[in-house]
């Protein structure tokens, strides 16, 4: 109760302070463009960066939980598990320097052989960015952050499927990856789906990383120039020197960003409930 009453305040909250910047004419809102259109290229920015960040680091941190869980030898996944948990304890900033100092000016001559070569698909549309800070980098960087929580939650996942519904299937002639397609993997889905819905959490709410490699601008739909930006890393940039009107329609972003991880929660505890009467085989 005492959860659901914090949540309630936070929430009510929220929506007190944002209404000010609901009621308000457009010419009022920053840009003079009203409201939603104000946050909807912040909101497009935080989903696309979050959708890059979890397509690249699910699969990704799936296989690294398994490789230490069923196939590394003993010695190798305790190793490899330490340094996941490492990984996981990097402070985002660090992750947000890396990103601008580091992986920026390397994906640059990337970014314009997809601009010359796929320009055709509007999301690899020129002009490239010249300084690698584009909603892709972003979305690897945050790739990179989730990873550690995903692999970490599935690992230990994976450790809890039943010895001897691995030990069936082994008897049975299965290989090792038939035994882990058969009997590993369906019992970990629920909970892999939950690892992969909290990486997605952590993917939408980041602030930091997020305002060091991104430039901020409006809705572009190419992933590989520059501009956009996410409604964490636009809160966190402006809310110091905010004010008045300013700080009413900051706050309502973050109610926008409060519901759009609410509804994702919320999908991701529909799809666990449909598959948590099953714990084993197929």
């Amino acid at each position: 109760m005492l959860i659901l009453l914090v949540l309630f305040g936070v929430a009510a909250f929220l929506v007190a302070q944002a209404a000010p910047a609901f009621l308000a004419k457009q010419s009022q809102i920053a840009g003079g463009i009203g409201f939603a259109a104000y946050v909807w290229p912040l909101v497009v920015g935080t989903v696309i960066a979050a959708a890059i960040a979890i397509i690249i680091a699910a699969p990704v941190s799936i296989g690294v939980a398994l490789f230490i869980s069923h196939i590394a030898p003993r010695r190798l996944a305790s190793a490899f598990g330490y340094l996941i948990d490492l990984l996981a304890a990097i402070p985002s900033v660090v992750y947000g320097a890396w990103g601008v100092a580091f992986l920026a000016p390397a994906l640059i001559p990337g970014y314009a052989w997809l601009a010359q070569n796929a320009g055709w698909i509007p999301i690899f549309a020129g002009p490239a960015s010249a300084t690698g800070k584009t909603i892709l980098t972003a979305g690897i960087v945050l790739a990179v952050m989730v990873i550690p929580i995903i692999t970490s939650l599935s690992r230990e996942i994976f450790l809890q499927a039943p010895k001897l519904h691995q030990e069936a299937a082994l008897a049975l002639g299965a290989t090792r990856w038939e035994m882990i397609r058969m009997t590993v993997l369906p019992f970990g889905a629920p909970g892999v789906t939950s690892a992969i819905m909290l990486g997605l959490g952590r993917a939408l709410g980041e602030t930091m990383a997020v305002a060091l490699v991104l430039s901020s601008g409006g809705m572009i739909a190419s992933i590989i120039q520059s501009g956009n930006q996410t409604i964490a890393a636009e809160i966190a940039l402006n809310f110091p020197e905010a004010s008045g009107l300013g700080l009413n329609t900051l706050i309502g972003a973050g109610l926008v960003l409060f519901v759009i991880t609410l509804a994702v929660n919320v999908a991701a505890r529909w799809i666990i409930n449909r598959h948590k009467e099953f714990s084993g085989a197929r």
